[in-house]
């Protein structure tokens, strides 16, 4: 008991701050061209300095290439159906921050392999399962000192998941509250669309106005966006459909394995995609989808704006700082596979002001690389996490 005592105060006891300099081969800034033989500069947690030459001012820190701390927007960290109400299909005003679970273990395997920034959102057992929240994955014990962004997004789901589980009263009394709608992929598309058109009815009507209608009423205006799972081809579809058919200004599909199949549905709606991880036999597993090899490379071109995940897998060759790489196999650019793991993911969830490039005043979430990034070869060596160095590259001399 006094251990985990002891634990806790250290955990909540802020750490010095200290001024850094990041010397690197290359800086990857994210936001303009690369520099060559470069430095960023970090004070009291923040980017102070990016410019060319050896810097001053910190200790310091070298490496062959740097570049701002990845952004994850699918992690899928969560606390199973502990995290969603599963007692309805539209739990619209919960938010996920109140069932994470800051201690475990996952967020520091995420943090060491170079992610900075997460969107945690509700289990995927509802269709309208609730607000998610941007949050580091380090910095404390507490919601307060992770948090980037509180109701940074509606959580919504498609295909099977939100239906799995209900079952239809038909000629037998129900006996929980699973007996109820959607049981198939129209009814959770009726779900859906009975909770936008009872929003545009309140939107007429004071008194038919909830919680809930005001929560969606934030994405018609376009002030939350809405991030709706959707693996197959008919749900990548549907969530194009839907945003059209109600406008809805800011969305992604997230999980969107199949989006190569739809790249100008996409572009006509303006959706975004957030792209599951890689697989090489292509096949996911869920809902029976297949994701091309030259998805990400498809969806660049046509002009779909992207980020890549990594589900918070703990694959060591399946995490975020992988995924660029396979993407750039399958033909998309280093700068765009850059941009899907920094400033894409940041400006999707409105906070990149704080995070997803290096620039002067940001956030200092760093990423150090032992070669140029996602190179098979190259290696994550070091993380700075608002200015604290959470995974040091210098040789350890007491080893």
């Amino acid at each position: 008991m006094i251990r985990s005592v002891l634990l806790l105060a250290l955990l909540a006891s802020p750490t010095a701050a200290q001024d850094w300099v990041v010397r690197a081969d290359t800086v990857y800034t994210a936001s303009g061209d690369p520099i060559d033989g470069g430095f960023v500069k970090v004070s009291d947690g923040k980017i102070t300095g990016v410019g060319s030459g050896r810097g001053g001012g910190g200790d310091v820190l070298e490496c062959a290439a740097v570049t701002p701390g990845l952004i994850d927007l699918s992690v899928r960290i969560d606390t199973g159906s502990f995290s969603v109400e599963q007692s309805e299909e539209t739990p619209i005003e919960l938010n996920v921050a109140d069932a994470i679970d800051l201690f475990s273990y996952r967020w520091d395997r995420e943090l060491k392999s170079g992610v900075t920034t997460v969107l945690a959102n509700p289990n995927d057992r509802a269709v309208l399962g609730g607000l998610g929240v941007v949050l580091k994955t380090g910095g404390g014990p507490s919601l307060d000192a992770r948090l980037v962004k509180d109701d940074a997004v509606l959580r919504a789901s498609l295909g099977s998941a939100p239906a799995s589980g209900n079952r239809a009263p038909r000629g037998s009394r129900p006996s929980s509250f699973y007996f109820r709608r959607p049981t198939t992929r129209m009814g959770t598309e009726w779900v859906f669309r009975k909770a936008f058109y009872d929003t545009i009815a309140a939107s007429k009507d004071a008194e038919r106005r909830t919680g809930e209608t005001d929560v969606l009423a934030r994405v018609l205006s376009g002030e939350l966006p809405i991030a709706v799972q959707g693996w197959a081809t008919q749900d990548v579809r549907t969530a194009c459909y839907l945003k059209e058919e109600f406008g809805i200004p800011r969305m992604f599909v997230d999980a969107a394995a199949e989006a190569w199949k739809e790249p100008d549905l996409l572009v006509r709606s303006g959706a975004a995609v957030v792209l599951p991880p890689f697989r090489f036999e292509g096949q996911t597993g869920v809902d029976g989808a297949f994701m091309a090899y030259n998805t990400a490379a498809l969806l660049q071109e046509k002009g779909v704006t992207i980020a890549l995940s990594g589900h918070g897998t703990s694959d060591v060759g399946m995490r975020l700082n992988k995924q660029p790489g396979y993407a750039m196999r399958g033909g998309l650019s280093f700068d765009a596979a850059l941009a899907a793991v920094t400033i894409n993911p940041a400006r999707m969830v409105g906070v990149d002001n704080r995070v997803g490039s290096l620039e002067e005043g940001k956030d200092a979430d760093l990423v150090l690389w032992n070669g140029k990034p996602f190179e098979p070869s190259s290696s994550v060596i070091g993380v700075l996490l608002d200015g604290e160095l959470v995974l040091d590259p210098r040789p350890n001399d007491d080893e």
